[in-house]
């Protein structure tokens, strides 16, 4: 089977997205390939021997670390495409991938299926702060609505997200298959590689945060819970591992609640090696994001053996829904902080946590996961109803180009803003 993918995102640029489409691509078994579109991001970056396709793009307005492929140069892919022979087409992604991933299938005469991988009800009301959130979350739900409505079956990491999409009007096959993790790349890690390569001493203790360092992975609360964890344990030591737009927010705050020297950000690390070394070296992993579609840090943390300490929200609820390996708490900054105390004091806790983790997350294999994922592309079939709604592509077309071009005013009225106050300055 040949399978086409589309996404708005892929490395070298991190998240989430970007790890599940990494791990179809290694995934798939041997009988079965795909080819993946997805932006330039004119930096040079090992494929590892995939098939990809990389298109030109420029900056997302608003959001830099993310690209806009240009439409035309797909569509100038379509008689190269029209050769390989594809079974499906699966996008990833609800900017141009999404219009240019169905306008592909259409044409091809494919299947279509996407995953849902954001939760953009409370993701975007955060980037989106000149309108009232009620109005940001009815957009984000009408528009999830008619996109999981126009293809043949929609991927959902968790229950939860599938049981919200429904909730909102969603009648397309829903099918819950969550990012899986190959665990043999989550045996090994030199815990004092990663302390020695940050001067941090072998006895002092770690939390650590792995994600992007965004509003809506709630990192403040994280923050904040610290300063009631410093006073019973002063030399604690809170890691944040990656970067976003919220990064400079974070380090004030830390600042600002005299955390100086507890708080430590070392940005984005490779997954394959420092990355590892970052997880051996931590005693707790620290969750409070609200928005998760999956949370799949929270597995990773279990695979290294370290216990979990989170706030059980959307999608991570699957997760950690058996608490094994892991201690869910409410989202409140005292009791996160008392549970955290707790645990660094209790070691044979610790272990006894760490190994459950590491026992239960053998459930969510990657392997398990993209075979589940390959019988769907095989029982997915075209639907008429899916094809038949042009106005409302339309409408939705212009409406995503409509906040395109308002971001663009809003960042030339910023900078025009910046220089002049740079030139009074001067």
């Amino acid at each position: 089977m040949r399978v086409l993918l589309i996404s708005d995102v892929y490395f070298p640029r991190i998240n989430g997205v970007s790890t599940s489409i990494q791990t179809i691509l290694r995934g798939l078994p041997n009988d079965h390939e795909a080819c993946l579109i997805a932006p330039d991001y004119g930096i040079p970056w090992d494929d590892e021997g995939h098939d990809i396709i990389r298109i030109t793009s420029h900056p997302t307005p608003g959001d830099h670390e993310d690209r806009v492929m240009y439409g035309s140069e797909i569509r100038k892919l379509y008689r190269q495409l029209e050769n390989k022979n594809f079974d499906a087409v699966h996008i990833h992604g609800f900017g141009i991938a999404f219009y240019e991933g169905m306008r592909l299938a259409k044409h091809l005469r494919l299947p279509v299926l996407s995953t849902y991988h954001t939760n953009f009800d409370e993701y975007l009301p955060h980037y989106v702060s000149f309108l009232p959130a009620a109005v940001t979350r009815f957009g984000c739900r009408q528009a999830a609505i008619w996109q999981c409505n126009a293809v043949d079956a929609v991927i959902v990491p968790s229950r939860a997200m599938a049981s919200a999409l429904k909730g909102y009007g969603v009648h397309s096959q829903l099918h819950v298959i969550p990012t899986g993790l190959d665990l043999d790349r989550f045996r090994h890690g030199i815990g004092a590689r990663f302390r020695r390569r940050h001067g941090v001493a072998s006895n002092r203790q770690i939390l650590l945060f792995v994600g992007r360092v965004a509003r809506e992975k709630n990192i403040g609360f994280l923050i904040r819970m610290l300063t009631e964890v410093v006073p019973f344990i002063p030399d604690v030591l809170l890691v944040i591992a990656g970067d976003g737009q919220d990064l400079d927010r974070c380090r004030k705050l830390a600042l600002s609640l005299d955390l100086r020297r507890n708080v430590l950000f070392v940005g984005w690390l490779d997954r394959d090696s420092e990355l590892m070394d970052c997880y051996a070296a931590s005693n707790i992993f620290v969750f409070a994001s609200r928005t998760e579609t999956q949370g799949l840090s929270l597995l990773e943390a279990m695979a290294m053996g370290v216990p979990v300490i989170s706030i059980s929200c959307l999608g991570s609820e699957d997760i950690l829904q058996s608490k094994c390996g892991a201690v869910v708490v409410p989202e409140d900054e005292t009791h996160f902080a008392t549970q955290t105390c707790k645990l660094l004091k209790n070691k044979g806790k610790c272990i006894r946590l760490g190994t459950e983790g590491k026992q239960y997350v053998k459930i969510w294999s990657a392997n398990t996961m993209v075979n589940e994922l390959v019988e769907v592309y095989q029982r997915t079939r075209p639907s008429e109803q899916t094809r038949g709604r042009h106005l409302e592509r339309m409408f939705w077309e212009a409406m995503t180009l409509a906040l395109i071009a308002f971001y663009v005013f809003l960042e030339g009225i910023q900078n025009m803003i910046c220089m002049c106050y740079k030139m009074m300055v001067k």
